[in-house]
């Protein structure tokens, strides 16, 4: 048995916020039937390369496991027809069309919740549902710029960068299936259903923590400062001998070990004698360090460090984390042989671990259409 077993979701979402809330519902082991235009599908069925060795775009197949799938054209009277019926049999409906979209087709909430009034109806936009929200396309890479998330990611002010992945898609995704258990936990008691928003701007500055946290607090505008952190220091990337290495000191009694291992005794000098002595004088203990880091390799520091209860790590690639994680026990690759045709796909495993309701890996991405 699964946490989620016996609930339905009628996934009418695309790309990755609400495909990736929906597949881990599917994981917790609700029923989920993905639903996509007939002939074309998901745009991240194209989103290639790398593909598997199936021809599948590994975008698509990271975030659609665990789902059937079927097509209906919206725009015909006879697709809306059997989006009705499917929703009719569904506890959970997720969306993420452009806003007023759904309305357009009759599917709006304030429509389908006088027919279901116990249906949970998910909306993702990009930034809200405001008139002046609605005119802004919600892509991920916009958001990121518009959040203020690129200005305090990079080298420094004058080079905003992205986030290696399309993070705020997938935190709004976290927020979205936080929401619709919440609203299940609600509807349990209450019997009644509710609809859930969930925009990508506001998930942004909730994921912004202390960074968005600092003006609302205190009015301050942070900045890009590379693999520095605004309120801690040492905790950034530095040079060894030959690579780069991350040390994470994160409080006083780290420090001092951190000093001994170094063999230094900057404990004891008032510039470095608390953490927000050394914020203060970053740039003066990190010239000192650096002479002193350049004289063992990575692995060499990263062993010492550890051993000492200092956190520090090598800055991997995606084959070595994944690697790491084999290494320590945390599987972090699932196969799945999926029953409806055979198709083989591996993906990345879900990170919950239940104790008692484990997570389920039944079915692959489905191809376009496979259990119409």
């Amino acid at each position: 048995m699964s946490a989620l077993d016996g609930i339905r979701v009628a996934d009418f979402s695309r790309v990755l916020a609400g495909p990736y809330a929906t597949m881990l519902l599917g994981d917790m082991g609700a029923e989920v039937i993905k639903v996509e235009r007939p002939g074309l599908g998901d745009d991240t069925r194209t989103w290639g390369p790398p593909y598997d060795a199936n021809g599948m775009a590994t975008y698509y197949q990271s975030v659609n496991r665990n789902k059937k799938g079927i097509t209906a054209d919206l725009t015909t009277a006879e697709g809306r027809e059997a989006a009705l019926k499917l929703i009719e049999r569904c506890d959970v409906l997720v969306e993420n069309f452009a806003v007023g979209s759904m309305e357009k087709f009759g599917l709006g909430y304030a429509e389908l919740s006088v027919k279901f009034p116990d249906l949970i109806y998910c909306s993702i936009s990009g930034f809200g549902s405001s008139e002046e929200a609605k005119a802004l396309p919600g892509y991920d890479l916009l958001v990121q710029a518009m959040s203020g998330l690129m200005s305090i990611t990079g080298p420094d002010s004058d080079h905003p960068t992205k986030v290696g992945v399309a993070l705020v898609d997938v935190v709004a995704g976290l927020h979205a299936s936080l929401g619709i258990v919440a609203a299940l936990h609600h509807r349990n008691l209450s019997g009644a259903g509710q609809k859930i928003e969930i925009n990508l701007l506001s998930s942004a500055l909730s994921a912004m923590v202390n960074q968005s946290g600092a003006f609302a607090g205190a009015g301050v505008v942070p900045v890009a400062m590379g693999n520095a952190h605004p309120s801690i220091s040492p905790y950034e990337s530095y040079a060894t001998k030959d690579k780069q290495i991350v040390i994470a000191v994160g409080n006083d009694g780290q420090f001092a070990k951190f000093c001994a291992v170094l063999g230094i005794d900057f404990a004891t000098d008032l510039r470095f004698a608390t953490n927000p002595d050394r914020v203060a004088n970053r740039a003066s203990l990190n010239a000192l360090l650096a002479p002193i880091l350049a004289g063992k390799s990575a692995e060499e520091w990263a062993a010492l460090l550890t051993q000492a209860g200092v956190p520090a790590g090598p800055i991997n690639t995606m084959d070595s984390a994944i690697a790491l994680a084999s290494r320590i026990g945390l599987q972090p690759i699932i196969e799945i042989t999926d029953p409806r045709d055979g198709s083989v796909s591996k993906s990345i495993a879900n990170p919950i671990t239940f104790s008692a309701t484990p997570v389920e890996y039944r079915l692959g991405p489905p191809r376009l259409g496979i259990d119409d």
